[in-house]
Parts: C-alpha cells; sequence; structure tokens
C-alpha cells in the first residue's frame, strides 16, 4: 500500500512538474511572439531629426530634446536594450541581466533572470495593446509572480512604457504627439498621447537627471491601487547612436517621500534603434 502511495504521489509530482514546464514554454513563446511582433513595427525609413522640429516648445523642454537627439538622427521610437544591474527583492539585492524591447511609449516585452543558484528568477514583463502581464518564476518554473490581464496591471504597465520613453527620445517629440510645459527653469513636465503626464528634472546642459509620475500601483501596505510616485535618479547618460539616453538609473516607488524604494539599479550595456 505504501508503495502505491509513494508511487501516486511521484507521478503527481512528475505530472505537476510537466505542467509547470509547459506553462514556462508557454510564457516564453508568447513574449518571444510580442517581441517579434515590436520590433516588425520599426519604421525602415523614419524621418530624421532636425532642430526646426522643435519651434515654439519651451526653453527647457529644447533643451533637453536638442541634447537628447543629434540633428540627422533618424527618429525610430522602437529600441532594443540589454542591460544589468540590481533588483531589491524585499530589500534583498538581486544580480539583475535582462533585455527590453520597447516601442514608446505605447509597449514593451522585458525578459529578465534575477539571482544565482537557488535562487535563480525569470521571466517577463510586458504591455502590448489590451494585453499586460508579469510572469516570473523560480528556475523560470515554479511561481513566484503571475498577475495582468487586468485593467489596474495594464494602467500601471503603461505608465512604465511612458517613463522609458526617456530610452527612445524621438517619441518625445511634438512630432509624435507630445506635448511640453515648463514648470521651472530647471524642470518640465511632458504629456503623451493617452498617457499621466511626467515630469523630469534637468542639468543645465539638457541630461535628464531625474524622473518621476503618478503611477498606478498598488506597492503600498493596503496593497490598493491608487496613483502614487514612481521614479528616481539618473546616474548616468550616455550618447549612442545619435540619441543621449539614461545608461545608468536608480528607480523605484515612492519617489520624493521618505517611502522612497530603489528597488530597480540598471545599467544599459547597448541599444540599438
Amino acid at each position: 500500500m505504501l508503495k502505491l502511495t509513494l508511487s501516486a504521489l511521484l507521478v503527481l509530482l512528475i505530472l505537476a512538474g510537466a505542467g509547470l514546464a509547459l506553462l514556462a514554454i508557454r510564457d516564453s513563446r508568447e513574449a518571444g511572439r510580442v517581441t517579434r511582433q515590436l520590433l516588425d513595427r520599426r519604421d525602415p525609413a523614419p524621418p530624421r531629426f532636425e532642430p526646426a522640429m522643435l519651434d515654439g516648445l519651451p526653453e527647457v523642454a529644447r533643451r533637453y530634446l536638442s541634447r537628447a537627439i543629434a540633428p540627422g538622427t533618424p527618429l525610430s521610437r522602437v529600441v532594443e536594450l540589454r542591460m544589468e544591474g540590481e533588483f531589491l527583492l524585499k530589500g534583498s539585492p538581486l544580480a539583475m541581466r535582462a533585455t527590453q524591447v520597447l516601442q514608446a511609449p505605447e509597449a514593451f516585452v522585458w525578459q529578465a533572470g534575477f539571482g544565482r543558484g537557488l535562487l535563480r528568477i525569470g521571466g517577463s514583463d510586458g504591455l502590448a495593446g489590451a494585453e499586460s502581464w508579469t510572469r516570473f518564476g523560480l528556475y523560470g518554473l515554479l511561481p513566484v509572480a503571475r498577475v495582468g490581464g487586468t485593467a489596474d496591471h495594464r494602467r500601471s504597465a503603461a505608465t512604465r512604457a511612458l517613463m522609458e520613453s526617456v530610452w527612445a527620445p524621438a517619441a518625445l517629440l511634438p512630432l509624435f504627439g507630445a506635448r511640453w510645459e515648463e514648470t521651472r527653469p530647471d524642470s518640465a513636465r511632458v504629456w503623451l498621447p493617452g498617457q499621466e503626464p511626467m515630469d523630469m528634472r534637468l542639468a543645465p546642459d539638457g541630461t535628464i537627471q531625474s524622473l518621476t509620475a503618478l503611477r498606478w500601483s498598488d506597492a503600498n501596505p493596503e496593497h490598493r491601487y491608487r496613483l502614487q510616485p514612481f521614479g528616481g535618479r539618473i546616474l548616468e547618460s550616455r550618447t549612442i547612436d545619435g540619441f543621449t539616453i539614461p545608461t545608468r538609473v536608480e528607480l523605484g516607488n515612492h519617489w520624493g517621500t521618505p517611502d522612497f524604494d530603489g528597488f530597480f539599479r540598471a545599467r544599459i550595456t547597448s541599444a540599438r534603434w
């Protein structure tokens, strides 16, 4: 009887493992499918940047955009990124490596791995059309986070896509629907179609120093969705193929408050538009 019970338990464990493996394969294929769709949306012959495109903008917006985009740069809003850094999980730093395809400001797929050995976590975040998801698992299998498919989750993901538009600065041009307001001599607010506004603080040369936006999030003690500040510091920027973008960042929830949680610390190692 005991042998039969152990055999049945073993069969159940094997079936459960197989089910998790199939789920992980399906998730990976779905992330890959959406990634290819975003790459296919690249304009093969985008317009090129001309300083006259900044006419009529507030001085602070012109300062940022003329720093972020060199004259003659093809204005692609789709960028492939590679990054590495740390992700703080409940205060514990995990080494991170990730790739991302971003179609600013509408869609992205971020595929990442955290930690090493027994704490290896892998999966993806994504936003595309009406879809959004967060799917991560221990060893890529045992679910650690598996959420999405709700209006709350999608709204939160949309603010992330908005803020990451600084990695595809063409999206922040009036040519693509951006509206700008100078809030102080060193700061500006920008609206993109269908998005909450984003604020940025600039150095005198137009380099971004910090970003913030109100993000629909449940990262609070009550675990209830509400608008709360998300943002952080831009620690380094670099010019790549005509775009000057943040290449080292520390971002998190409750930026600008005593509860700031800079859980995302990343360095961009490559960018291709």
